[in-house]
């Protein structure tokens, strides 16, 4: 009997666990306004690729959120709606004038930041609109008409450059991909001897017979295309 593939490891392995007592915690917008936090610490998180900043509210209570390039221990954040444009600020994108940079913007109201949160990632308001909604460009160049009432901070992401620096060494991605409960090296099935996985052996490494398994295939055989609706080169409608 061969050795269990990939699919099977990763549901009971401890190798693919993320080791969650590292995280300091998610980082979302406080649901608050009309309030001025201070930034108490500068925190890394091994699973964000930006660094999180631990914000005090007046109330007493602390909430991680994502750093804005520019802030510092002892910065204050303004949360509501008259806010001045001062990088690290959070207001509805309603109030924030076009060609401005924003990130950590929310898809829906409320959802606490979902959109440029990477390291050095920003987006763009572009226009205001009559229809209630905000054009705003993405990280991605597409631009999208979001809800007027959802929030986001204003100016770019901490953190840029952090994804230049090169792996020196074979340990470096090891740990990289460990702390996201990522599997490193990767080794492709058609590389693999027949006993170890189902695209394995053959004089070359193409895989050989059928890729397509059905649904409800168990764990062992479910690798290649997973119940396609078609499979091979698209051909173009005859005219």
């Amino acid at each position: 009997m061969g050795k269990r593939i990939r699919a099977q490891r990763k549901g009971s392995s401890p190798r693919y666990r993320v080791a969650s007592h590292r995280f300091p915690g998610s980082s979302r917008m406080p649901r608050v306004k009309d309030v001025v936090g201070e930034v108490t610490e500068l925190v890394h998180s091994p699973v964000h690729t930006a660094p999180l900043a631990r914000v005090k509210l007046p109330d007493g209570s602390t909430n991680l959120v994502v750093a804005t390039e520019g802030l510092a221990i002892g910065s204050s954040i303004a949360i509501g709606d008259n806010v001045a444009l001062r990088p690290g600020n959070i207001t509805e994108i309603s109030n924030i004038p076009e060609g401005t940079a924003i990130n950590n913007m929310e898809l829906r109201p409320g959802d606490g930041g979902k959109v440029a949160r990477t390291a050095g990632n920003s987006a763009l308001i572009e226009a205001h609109l009559d229809s209630g909604k905000v054009r705003v460009r993405l990280p991605s160049g597409v631009s999208k008409d979001m809800p007027a009432t959802c929030r986001a901070t204003i100016g770019v992401l901490a953190g840029h450059g952090r994804s230049e620096m090169p792996l020196r060494t074979a340990g470096a991605a090891y740990y990289k991909a460990k702390a996201r409960g990522k599997l490193y090296p990767h080794v492709s099935g058609v590389a693999m001897n027949p006993v170890d996985h189902p695209h394995g052996g053959g004089n070359h490494q193409a895989v050989h017979g059928p890729n397509s398994v059905a649904r409800g295939a168990p764990p062992g055989s479910k690798v290649g295309h997973i119940a396609p609706s078609r499979t091979g080169r698209g051909r173009g409608k005859k005219i």
